[in-house]
């Protein structure tokens, strides 16, 4: 056996035992990690070594890692965690497992140096009073080998195991035939500049149109990659559930393309909590819940029964996860740590706090990270680094905090009703968020922090205080990296701005260029693949997401051609704000002349719902006979189903949709379900405060401010709206665009290559 653990996946593996336990969680955030294991690094002696890389070995497993520091003068090894609350209210378990890590590290260490004992110490920094506790352990070298064999031999079997899969895996995905007999149009480009990205380990974006298998033509050579031990782990990625579906039916053809065997291949979709939890009313503990109670010493019976399958969908996970009594959404997360290809959603490996990313780092996995519909990226990764809070909430819990909690809302309040008076405008933006409002908000995320480790039953019922916590947590972290990527705004309420004395205002840290929080994820992967069927132009793409520089650019000529789509720019309209009201009727007339000439099936975009409701409303009085229906805001599912259902085959009439909402993109309406589309707009975003705030933060550091706040983003809506009518090499049909904006070069320039506008383009 030739297998290498990490010290801290060993040690959970072996060490983790009793409860599921969340009260003295969330943790510090990996930036405040970072930040305060350099304080208590600074505070040490001369001669100091931090961040020590270790490695051992035992029987064929090989166990490495990097302790946080060690004192030659004290002959004394550090494992340093941060935290905040009360440390006397952390878990049992939480304590023996930071043991168990510190006595392996302290036994390499022994063995690196030849040292015949050693001080192991459990160095506690709270990240607010930035003050230590020390506890301390003495430890002959034999006592920590003991300790360290005996964690190995707990992990040894499952290590074996695992080998073995890792080894059947990869001899049958070199076997594994690609499931057609043919690529596509385009898909044997996509998918040899996939393979390259992966042997070569770059960053690759793809611009590939609907029709040549994305999905298929991007897994399919990064699965070759793992055969040939390049790669340990691909990461699918999506912005939305339809997105992890495709991703799950590719495999699953591929399952069914292997031949003789079942292709040993773990594939694991992650959900999100709220759709995983069985027990949403009770908390996390065992206490409270009974799928937590005793977790760690169910999760390896539940464990090794999920992996038996390979197949381990939502469903899969769930029907282990409760044969066992243990969590599914918990359940889930264990077996990221095993699974070969894990599809869910973005916030998994980009956000502040993702699963994935911490796992790559820990492990250091050698990943490709596929980001499918990539384009969505941008908004989602602002919204994961932005945070905002409402002093509504905060006036709501004031009423009913305990009286613990009293005081440190009351000094909320004070300093947040200060940043209130000094403000003359409705909206402002401000250089910096007050050291004040952090200090006052750290004050009260410590106070309930401690609240939850003593007595959380105080706390379970309170959702909104709940609530403001996390956010407070996540707004005093943003703050700390607040810098010229975000802007700090503050926008007081209507009564409030017209002279009227109240409260009420948000606050927000509103990133504006994800770049610098998702370029260390770049860096953590071997390769990363985005792809879409709108990515252009790329250098927009690529230096708001922070792409390294030399990522490979490739845009795939899609199967379509010119002849199937006809694009007509209706040249005399304006849909400018200023022109709503003239335009009106335009666009009710040329919507009913197209579909007296072709009846069919249409849709029909627009940029807002009120500005849709007046051409629908103007269609039922000017063109009563033609058939129409309309998008509702906040439509549910069952909403959206009955939306959708109205294009049949045999259908009329035209469905109008907000551009950018939910029927502007990831649905397919093959054939004569959807024969035209109607664009009365250019997707340009809303002219306001915030936005040309952003325009002025993208002009400052790219010099282009307004394509890049505005024509850009708006643009890509359009292509994709247009996109819905061809789905297939044999679909046909038309596509309007009512603004006379479309005869401009800079916007044409952004449309796809093989569009002819009215046949002169």
């Amino acid at each position: 056996m030739t297998y290498i653990v990490a010290v801290r996946a060993l040690c959970e593996f072996a060490a983790k035992r009793g409860d599921l336990d969340l009260r003295f969680t969330p943790a510090p955030t990996g930036q405040e990690g970072i930040a305060g294991h350099a304080t208590v690094s600074g505070r040490r002696a001369s001669g100091y070594e931090a961040e020590i890389t270790l490695t051992g070995v035992h029987r064929g497993l090989t166990v490495r890692g990097r302790a946080d520091g060690y004192d030659p003068a004290l002959n004394r090894l550090e494992e340093i965690k941060t935290y905040r609350g009360e440390l006397d209210s952390m878990p049992a378990n939480h304590r023996a497992l930071h043991w168990a890590q510190a006595r392996v590290y302290g036994h390499l260490l022994c063995q690196q140096r030849g040292l015949a004992e050693l001080f192991v110490a459990l160095v506690y920094f709270d990240i607010v009073s930035q003050k230590e506790t020390l506890l301390t352990e003495t430890h002959t070298a034999a006592s920590l080998e003991a300790f360290f064999v005996d964690q190995c031999e707990r992990f040894s079997d499952w290590a074996m195991r695992e080998e073995s899969h890792r080894n059947a895996r990869n001899a049958a995905l070199a076997a594994l035939p690609f499931p057609y007999s043919a690529f596509r149009s385009g898909q044997r480009e996509l998918a040899v500049s996939v393979y390259r990205a992966a042997r070569d380990g770059r960053c690759l974006m793809a611009q590939a149109p609907t029709g040549i298998g994305k999905t298929l033509g991007t897994i399919f050579p990064l699965l070759k990659a793992c055969a040939g031990d390049q790669l340990d782990r691909v990461f699918f990625l999506t912005a939305k559930t339809p997105g992890r579906a495709l991703a799950l039916d590719a495999v699953a053809t591929l399952r069914a393309s292997a031949g003789g065997g079942e292709l040993p291949l773990r594939v694991l979709e992650l959900v999100a909590r709220d759709k995983a939890c069985e027990h949403p009313d009770k908390a996390c503990r065992g206490e409270s819940c009974p799928l937590a109670r005793g977790f760690y010493d169910r999760l390896a019976d539940a464990r090794s029964a999920a992996l038996a399958s390979g197949r381990l969908d939502r469903a899969a996970v769930r029907t282990a996860a409760l044969a066992h009594d243990v969590c599914p959404y918990y359940l889930a997360q264990e077996l990221a740590r095993w699974s070969d290809v894990i599809v869910g959603d973005y916030n998994y490996y980009f956000d502040s706090s993702a699963l994935l990313y911490a796992l790559t780092q820990m492990n250091q996995w050698r990943v490709a990270v596929l980001v499918d519909e990539a384009h969505n990226l941008l908004d989602r990764a602002r919204r994961m680094y932005t945070a905002a809070l409402d002093q509504t909430s905060l006036s709501i819990v004031r009423k009913t905090a305990p009286a613990m909690l009293r005081k440190p809302l009351a000094r909320l309040s004070r300093e947040w009703n200060a940043l209130n008076r000094a403000q003359t405008d409705g909206y402002a933006v401000h250089p910096e968020v007050p050291a004040r409002l952090q200090s006052a908000l750290q004050n009260l995320i410590s106070t309930v922090t401690e609240q939850l480790a003593e007595a959380p039953a105080t706390l379970d019922g309170n959702a909104t205080l709940l609530r403001l916590h996390f956010d407070a947590m996540h707004f005093v972290a943003l703050a700390e990296q607040f810098g010229t990527h975000s802007i700090f705004d503050v926008t007081l309420p209507a009564e409030r701005h017209a002279g009227r004395t109240t409260t009420g205002s948000v606050l927000c840290v509103r990133n504006v260029i994800p770049a610098s929080f998702l370029a260390p994820r770049y860096a953590a992967a071997h390769a990363t693949v985005m792809f879409s069927g709108t990515l252009s132009p790329h250098r927009f793409y690529r230096d708001t997401l922070g792409l390294p520089e030399d990522t490979g650019w490739l845009d795939v000529d899609g199967p379509f051609r010119a002849e199937q789509l006809t694009v007509r720019v209706a040249r005399n309209v304006s849909t400018r704000w200023r022109d709503r009201e003239r335009s009106l009727i335009p666009i009710a007339d040329l919507i009913a002349a197209q579909y007296a000439v072709k009846p069919g099936n249409y849709l029909g975009f627009l940029s807002s719902f009120d500005y849709l409701q007046r051409v629908v409303a103007l269609m039922s009085e000017r063109h009563p006979d033609l058939p129409v229906w309309a998008q509702e805001p906040g439509m549910d599912e069952a909403g959206r189903e009955a939306f959708l259902a109205r294009f049949t085959t045999s259908g009329q009439g035209v469905g109008f949709a907000v551009l950018g909402g939910a029927f502007a993109e990831g649905i397919d309406l093959v054939g004569e379900r959807l024969i035209g589309a109607f664009i009365a707009t250019l997707g340009l975003p809303q002219m306001n405060a915030v936005n040309e705030q952003m325009r002025r933060t993208m002009d400052a550091k790219f010099g282009n401010g307004y394509d890049y706040t505005y024509l850009y983003p708006g643009l890509q809506k359009v292509v994709q709206a247009a996109g819905r009518v061809i789905r297939t090499e044999h679909d046909a049909g038309v596509v309007h665009l009512i603004d006379d904006r479309y005869r401009r070069a800079d916007v044409q320039q952004l449309l796809p290559r093989w569009w002819h506008l009215d046949g002169d383009r």
